[in-house]
């Protein structure tokens, strides 16, 4: 079972090794774990081949640029969901609009705030894997469920004796056929008439104390 309690990985996109260094060393420092791509291409290829669930992710970069890198993020399925703060020089509001049209979560500008990076990375790192438990739940319970045997349709039974015909043909006790199909258990006890038929004078006794006590 995939341990649902393990620290964050965050990816860190950036062709300038100082601006690397400085996020990589503040991450690493408060828990975090980080792989580094130095371009778009890099980048994409580490997010297909590594569990990610944050992306901080350069703008200008030679080649693919980051809005690049994150229109092609979205266009993976199994990549869409990770979160991409982009973390750049560029201000201007129509690049942030960019940003955020291209699928980005978040905008930090260059030079950051080290608590506000922190508090940034905290809160989609935190919802990202919060969702990734909850979604490792769920195909628990469908695989479960999935193996749940059922029974459904009809099923030819004795009017006498009330065995139940199986598919080879055979008849079977009832607790037989359903146990083999389910993972019912049965616990016996005996019926009010039952008692009356085969224990009379039990039933005399227990039947009566029991209307006694309603």
């Amino acid at each position: 079972m995939e341990d649902m309690e393990r620290k964050a990985k965050i990816l860190i996109v950036d062709d300038e090794p100082i601006n690397v260094m400085i996020a990589n060393k503040i991450l690493q420092k408060n828990g975090y774990d980080t792989i580094i791509a130095k371009n778009g291409q890099e980048a994409l290829d580490m997010t297909s081949s590594n569990s990610v669930d944050l992306i901080l992710l350069d703008i200008m970069m030679p080649a693919m640029s980051g809005f690049e890198v994150c229109s092609k993020l979205q266009q993976d399925d199994k990549l869409k969901d990770i979160p991409v703060i982009f973390l750049t020089a560029v201000t201007d509001k129509e690049s942030i609009v960019k940003g955020f049209d291209a699928g980005g979560k978040d905008y930090l500008t260059k030079p950051f705030n080290t608590p506000e990076l922190l508090a940034r990375v905290k809160a989609h790192t935190e919802l990202k894997l919060s969702r990734d438990k909850q979604q490792h739940l769920i195909e628990e319970l469908q695989k479960a469920i999935s193996e749940v045997k059922t029974l459904s349709g009809l099923l030819p039974i004795c009017s006498h004796c009330k065995k139940i015909r199986d598919d080879a043909g055979y008849w079977q006790g009832v607790e037989h056929y359903i146990a083999a199909r389910s993972d019912t258990q049965f616990s016996h006890g005996i019926c009010p008439d039952c008692m009356r038929k085969f224990y009379p004078k039990v039933a005399e006794k227990v039947l009566a104390k029991m209307d006694k006590e309603k």
